[in-house]
């Protein structure tokens, strides 16, 4: 959300639709059977678990705190029994999630090892003293983060004393069964949100669970109810009489529940499965683009570094051939030499033996004379 988006909420809580002369962008009022009387009141179990992992998608009926605003104005001067209707609701929601805590009770009796009453008591007991730790370990950091340092310093020292006796606990858990058997994990459904407990888990891991967003938005819930229910009764017979007064039939007003609930999560986790897969499909098929790219690339690269090895063997050839062209020639100037050398040889030979013949015979003739 924007800051411009953050702003215009923050006035339309404070405002309401008619804030500035605006017409209501959703051309509804909060009276209408389309708004959610359980957000009005701040109790709308699909807005408290958005972002958990019972996250119920977005509610059918609309959400907008400028109408909020509007109802709180409003009820100011009459009584609009929206808290009955806000009582149905969460009603139908919890029995929803007791019907679901007590399944994954009976998927445990029916999965895990059967303990004897003895074991199952100091099992117990060790998942009492672990909750009690997670719990007091989540709202001292809370309290830490508020600035409230003496209050968790001292909710650190029960701490301390839980985790002794934690230890006892567990040392008799573990004696009174064999070796084989403690290391097996006995789970615990929470009876506030109906997940998993186990009892090996660190204090970490339960603080986690008990100071985490799905947990207390169902204290959350569980404690609107148990408010609204104190005088539900009274408040059913006030609006009886105040619609009889008026005439009117009035009648009950249904919320989902149940399985339909169980339908909503369903779809909508489903949905956000399909999102997440779709964005994998997108991230693989980038993925595959870019590789693709680099791969064409590199074969460009390749054929580069091929043609420029052709253009260097060509050009070494040219250079081996132009090499052997010379030795051939200097051979040959060679030989030419080595030839007309040998022939200039063999004429002063000739030209010597022919000096030596006229000699010889000038010499014969000179000698015949005397």
């Amino acid at each position: 959300m924007s800051a411009h988006e953050q702003m215009r909420a923050m006035l339309d809580q404070l405002m309401g639709t008619a804030r500035n002369g605006e017409a209501d962008r959703h051309g509804v009022k909060f009276f209408d059977d389309s708004v959610c009387k359980s957000f009005l009141l701040q109790c709308c179990p699909h807005e408290i678990l958005s972002s958990t992992r019972m996250d119920l998608g977005e509610c059918p009926k609309i959400h907008d705190l400028a109408l909020r605003a509007d109802y709180e104005l409003a009820s100011k001067t009459k009584d609009y029994f929206y808290d009955i209707d806000a009582t149905e609701h969460l009603e139908a929601f919890i029995a929803d999630c007791d019907r679901r805590t007590n399944a994954a009770k009976q998927r445990l009796a029916e999965t895990q090892e059967e303990l004897s009453a003895e074991v199952t008591e100091k099992a117990n007991s060790v998942h009492e003293l672990a909750e009690q730790i997670g719990q007091k370990l989540a709202r001292a950091e809370a309290l830490g983060e508020e600035g409230m340092v003496e209050e968790s310093v001292k909710l650190m020292g029960e701490i301390d004393e839980l985790r002794k006796k934690k230890a006892v606990a567990e040392q008799e858990y573990r004696n009174s069964m064999p070796a084989s058997s403690y290391q097996q994990q006995k789970l615990r459904v929470c009876e506030v949100c109906s997940a998993y407990l186990g009892i090996h888990d660190n204090d970490r891991r339960l603080a986690d669970h008990f100071g985490g967003k799905l947990h207390l938005g169902f204290i959350t819930i569980r404690e609107k109810l148990a408010d609204l229910k104190k005088n539900v009764d009274t408040r059913r017979e006030e609006r009886g009489a105040s619609e009889r007064e008026r005439g009117g039939g009035g009648g009950r007003r249904h919320y989902v529940g149940g399985r339909e609930l169980d339908r909503r999560a369903r779809r909508h986790r489903e949905t956000a499965r399909e999102r997440r897969d779709d964005r994998k499909d997108d991230k693989r098929d980038r993925e595959r683009g870019e590789r693709d790219r680099e791969r064409g690339e590199r074969d460009r690269e390749r054929g580069e570094r091929d043609r420029e090895r052709g253009e260097r063997d060509r050009e070494r050839g040219e250079r081996d051939r132009e090499r052997k062209r010379s030795r051939s020639r200097s051979k040959s100037k060679r030989e030419g030499s080595q030839e007309r050398s040998r022939d200039r040889d063999r004429d002063r030979n000739r030209e010597r033996d022919s000096r030596r013949s006229r000699s010889h015979l000038s010499s014969s003739r000179d000698h015949r004379r005397d």
